[in-house]
């Protein structure tokens, strides 16, 4: 059973095609926001996952929407995969450290959506917290989308971290990690008491 997806969204704002396969493949990444494209590697790579995304937005306002946006398209992808959910774990949980900083992401792939995020990126002085030109505040944006359209249960913590580079790829590489978990094809049937997830 081939569990992929294609998802295709055209705004004013951003013109985005992803494709994903859930047990794997090749993964290349162009939103045209590098440090961005870099986490998307990650999650691909330590997800195991085909993940291609291309996008273009209007970067020039700055990267806001072309970040929310594709993870709307990514959640909506990652739920059409996985179809009726049979025999999937359906809980992921991974801890990863990167250098100084720890992510710890726990995922139930419910049906529905509600995200905790308890980061806490630095700032220095008076300057939003930013890595290189990136705005820290997008990677809670991100996972938010991806969140409401995956229709699942994610939670975020970083107990501990200095640099805001090592605090992101830490959870980019955790949410990947937990989402191969949450994926697997384990048993059959779904894992609910419901019957339905």
């Amino acid at each position: 059973m081939s569990r992929t997806s294609t998802i295709t969204r055209k705004t004013n704002e951003t013109d985005i095609t992803l494709s994903l396969d859930l047990d794997g493949g090749s993964y290349e990444n162009d939103t045209g926001v590098g440090f961005f494209d870099h986490m998307l590697d990650h999650v691909a790579k330590h997800g195991r996952l085909g993940l291609n995304v291309e996008a273009t937005g209007d970067t020039h306002i700055d990267d806001h929407h072309t970040v929310e946006d594709v993870g709307i398209v990514l959640g909506q992808a990652i739920d059409e995969a996985l179809g009726d959910k049979n025999g999937i774990e359906r809980y992921g949980y991974a801890v990863v450290p990167m250098d100084e900083s720890l992510a710890r992401v726990a995922i139930d792939l419910s049906g529905r959506p509600a995200l905790v995020f308890r980061v806490r990126f630095k700032s220095f002085g008076d300057d939003p917290a930013a890595i290189g030109k990136f705005d820290v505040q997008l990677v809670e944006e991100f996972f938010n989308a991806v969140t409401n359209n995956a229709k699942m249960n994610l939670h975020i913590e970083v107990p501990w971290g200095e640099n805001n580079h090592h605090i992101a790829e830490a959870i980019f590489k955790a949410f990947g990690r937990a989402l191969r978990q949450a994926v697997s094809i384990t048993g059959t049937g779904v894992p609910s008491t419901k019957g339905t997830l």
